[in-house]
């Protein structure tokens, strides 16, 4: 058992964009092992609320908790509260994220990809780094793929070095970022397999998605966001099954 009851939490979380509100009062905690999956609309704040977590936007206002330690306080674009740097940093890393774009190193080998991080970040000697790159992109199906250059690779399976090299950091929460969204619809199972793979060890994730089918079949929770606020959340059969609320019956309607 582990001595938190969220590994990571928010509390009235807000964030603008000038006079743009794009997060309203949002209010998630994520326990570990669970399986969330985030949708909504377009503009919904679901990606921007992703980014906040760990720290590529700043938010306006509201708390960050994580493993139930104050993490990040903020008031009216002012920090009220965040912990010392190095401990800040650690803490950062608990968090691995993948994106919808790849973000590979053009210039260096599938291994490379993997192991890099580990290596500098980490501070992991070059043979625990390869040891482990190795286990994980076995994991994800590209071990033949180990001295390739991403230029050679498809977008599915550069999504899933993303995915590796994103593993390698050995993280406890994994956020994934509309991972698919960028794919050619033939490559998208590919890499939803390696996500429900995870889903199933264990690992806790975080997941804006536009599949639904991912959604129903893999999350613990799904989470409805709409115009910068949690409208809706529940199991998958709550929201795909009987969902309430006029706004969420509109989105499902459009989308299945």
């Amino acid at each position: 058992m582990s001595d938190f009851e969220y590994i990571l939490r928010t509390e009235k979380l807000c964030k603008s964009f000038g006079h743009l509100e794009v997060l309203t009062d949002v209010d998630l905690g994520v326990k570990m092992g669970e399986v969330i999956c985030i949708i909504g609309p377009s503009g919904a704040g679901k990606s921007t609320y992703l980014r906040s977590l760990n720290q590529l936007e700043t938010i306006t206002s509201g708390k960050i908790y994580i493993k139930d330690e104050l993490f990040l306080h903020r008031e009216h674009n002012r920090t009220i509260h965040r912990i010392e740097p190095d401990r800040q940093k650690a803490m950062l890393l608990e968090m691995g994220m993948v994106f919808q774009s790849f973000n590979l190193f053009p210039h260096k080998t599938v291994l490379e990809n993997v192991m890099i991080a580990q290596v500098l970040v980490r501070k992991k000697s070059s043979d625990a780094a390869r040891r482990l790159a190795g286990e994980i992109i076995n994991m994800v199906g590209l071990s033949d793929k180990l001295d390739a250059y991403p230029s050679k690779l498809s977008g599915g399976q550069q999504q899933r070095v993303a995915i590796a090299r994103a593993l390698a950091m050995e993280p406890e929460l994994m956020l994934f970022d509309e991972p698919t969204s960028a794919l050619d619809p033939e490559l998208v199972g590919e890499v939803l397999a390696v996500m429900k793979k995870l889903a199933s060890q264990g690992i806790t994730m975080l997941v804006v998605t536009h599949e639904m089918g991912f959604a129903r079949e893999a999350a613990d929770r799904v989470i409805f966001m709409d115009q910068g606020r949690i409208a809706q959340q529940g199991t998958p059969q709550d929201i795909f099954q009987n969902p309430e609320g006029e706004r969420l019956q509109q989105f499902l309607q459009s989308i299945l």
